[in-house]
């Protein structure tokens, strides 16, 4: 895994970062972990600092000051590449991203600029929703494969595999969300620059601690921002 950093944005995740880093750290190939942490009231970064005491490349940003996703995302691309990952694995903080599936991921970025876990392709797992959320989940992602013309089992996956050189194809600098949507922003950019998309099955499991940050109200919010996206184009 040599040249390779996985990417965790934070907050609010004191509960969940400890076992996670551990986690990626016990699967071997010793990649690099970056937490990029939005100054987290619980003390989040606390934790990442005493992971870092411990394990040989774990690295902390702590954004003093500075909140939202979308931030977050680009300036941990940022650093990660500033370190001199060539393949940046993003994964939640949340323990719902099985480290397990990393060494299936950078198996597969061989082959491609972009590769996403997937819930929903063969082989994986979602053991999280109810059947309410199942139903959202299976709208949602017919709706953003539709209206961005994509085709894509799993096109709301946050967990995902990138290329040095896929970051650099869609421009970091052009993106524009703060928050959560830049999930999609730049699964959309990736699809605009002709990158190859390719995915994995992946185990999403149960959140270890704590409570979804994205509601009913932010969804529906959401999915009208993918129109605005493609008509932005």
């Amino acid at each position: 895994m040599d040249n390779t950093i996985v990417f965790i944005p934070t907050y609010n995740e004191r509960d969940n970062i400890g076992p996670l880093i551990d986690e990626i750290k016990a699967i071997g190939g010793d990649p690099g972990i970056l937490v990029v942490d939005d100054d987290s009231p619980d003390g989040t970064w606390r934790v990442v600092e005493e992971k870092a005491a411990r394990y040989a490349g774990v690295h902390l940003l702590r954004r003093r000051g500075e909140r939202g996703r979308g931030g977050a995302g680009i300036a941990g691309f940022k650093r990660a590449i500033e370190l001199g990952a060539s393949r940046i694995v993003e994964m939640d903080g949340d323990g719902q991203h099985d480290p397990a599936a990393i060494p299936l991921m950078l198996k597969a970025i061989e082959s491609n600029d972009v590769v996403l876990g997937s819930r929903f392709m063969p082989g994986g797992t979602d053991s999280e929703r109810s059947l309410t959320r199942r139903v959202v989940s299976a709208f949602a992602r017919r709706y953003i494969n539709s209206v961005l013309g994509l085709k894509l089992s799993d096109p709301t996956t946050g967990y995902r595999c990138f290329r040095k050189t896929a970051l650099e194809a869609i421009g970091l600098k052009n993106l524009r969300s703060k928050d959560q949507f830049i999930v999609t922003e730049m699964l959309y950019s990736c699809s605009r620059a002709g990158l190859k998309i390719g995915e994995v099955p992946i185990a999403f499991r149960r959140r270890k601690s704590g409570s979804s940050k994205l509601g009913a109200a932010a969804l529906t919010k959401y999915l009208i921002r993918v129109i605005l996206l493609r008509s932005r184009g």
